[in-house]
């Protein structure tokens, strides 16, 4: 990306910039369409749909040098289950059951891959019906487990991957997933972890998406403020449950073919249908345009937890404390780990910014080779979001009563290093 094109959608960006929410709009069912490679840049994709939060689907030639579509796909468009089998037989994987609802979600177990196989072979034989009934595999964490393998190439517009860096950083965990699963399979209504974006791949297959942008929800949910399972049961149309479901507006509704990648912006809650025997490739993550929001998801999700437990405040010496752990429980971060999280990805900025970056680490897969091929102004874009969250995090009465002395560098002196690195950068 050339530094002029970057910063015009910096500039563009600092409209957005005072407030913590951005505004979303989107004309009533459209979403636009992105067909050729070469002639739609990083640019592009940050002003048109990053800042906006709009969601697009990017055309089957974006995916065409993947080894997964070359290798994981049959000369007629199906699932190539014998490679599949010979490259991952033995990998234990977690399915879901479409059919059974557990809680707001599907029960899930870990089987072998290579009984996964055989049932969706079976499945299909017997016309897309099981005693098991409709099992779905979700979630693989299969480039953790399988690295060497040749499966996909990130897209550029997704790079900028702040969950994933920081999840490599410590060695944890990753939000890098596979999905696999019969036609029918399905999954129910939700909003992604954390508010992040997403982006999903059809390696085969189709998959229908309905798509309602975030404020819509507050029109699905009951009397008891919950979300619907199914955002299609005819239950919804029942005001004596469901009072405002007359105000809500219909879903926007894309249908995705093999190859093609849907982006789902950050906070639209979705509903996803595989209407054929489908794979997909799914990334979550959060940059420097969305992670106000991620900021603004913890506070609530915290402020939740303190109603619920409420009563115990006085009598427990460290409510606070309990409220963050059952916070993370449920999410999977607290703020102190949130706090961590800005750290890692401020200082591999701060590392560029000062330090530049060497060819041999250039020329390999790391997130600081990642960062400085979207350029240096992407990096101050990225400490200059940092700022603004941190200053908010370091403010917040419930970050305050927290033991922090186990934080380094302190906050104060990490917010400190950030304005100068980018006062530096800027000079």
């Amino acid at each position: 990306m050339d530094r002029a094109t970057f910063a015009c959608s910096t500039a563009f960006f600092r409209d957005y910039s005072s407030s913590s929410h951005t505004a979303f709009c989107l004309p009533t069912g459209h979403v636009d369409f992105i067909e050729k490679v070469d002639s739609f840049t990083y640019s592009d994709f940050f002003r048109d749909y990053l800042i906006p939060n709009h969601p697009c689907i990017f055309s089957a030639k974006f995916t065409e040098g993947w080894g997964s579509r070359r290798n994981w796909v049959t000369w007629d468009g199906k699932p190539n289950f014998d490679y599949l089998l010979q490259k991952f037989g033995e990998a234990i994987v977690p399915v879901a059951n479409c059919d059974v609802k557990e809680y707001n979600s599907n029960p899930k177990e870990q089987i072998p891959f290579k009984e996964y196989i055989n049932y969706w072979n079976e499945y299909i034989r017997n016309d897309y019906r099981s005693s098991r009934g409709c099992l779905y595999l979700k979630d693989w964490h299969l480039s953790r487990a399988f690295p060497e393998e040749d499966v996909y190439t990130t897209p550029v517009y997704f790079t900028s991957d702040w969950l994933n860096e920081y999840w490599d950083a410590i060695g944890v965990d990753d939000y890098r997933f596979v999905y696999m699963g019969p036609k029918g399979s399905w999954t129910p209504f939700h909003a992604d972890v954390f508010r992040s974006y997403s982006w999903s791949a059809n390696i085969c297959g189709r998959k229908k998406w309905l798509l309602y942008p975030p404020g819509q929800e507050d029109y699905l949910k009951d009397r008891q403020g919950n979300l619907p399972f199914d955002v299609t049961a005819p239950s919804l149309q029942d005001s004596n449950i469901y009072p405002r479901y007359t105000q809500s507006q219909p879903p926007v509704e894309i249908l995705q073919e093999a190859g093609e990648i849907v982006f789902i912006p950050s906070g639209w809650h979705h509903q996803v249908y595989n209407l054929e025997d489908t794979i997909s490739i799914n990334h979550n993550w959060v940059n420097g345009c969305n992670v106000a929001i991620m900021w603004c998801f913890l506070q609530d999700e915290l402020a939740a937890v303190q109603r619920e437990i409420n009563e115990w405040k006085d009598p427990m010496d460290d409510w606070h404390l309990q409220c963050q752990l059952i916070m993370k429980s449920c999410t999977g971060i607290d703020y102190k780990e949130f706090y961590n999280f800005l750290k890692v990805i401020a200082e591999n900025r701060i590392s560029i910014l000062e330090n530049g970056l060497d060819d041999e680490a250039l020329a390999k897969n790391t997130p600081k080779a990642a960062i400085s091929t979207l350029g240096m102004l992407h990096a101050v874009f990225d400490l200059k979001r940092t700022v603004k969250v941190l200053t908010s995090l370091s403010a917040n009465e419930d970050f305050k009563k927290l033991d922090l002395t186990s934080l380094s560098p302190p906050p104060e002196a990490l917010l400190h290093h950030l304005k100068a690195a980018i006062d530096t950068a800027l000079l």
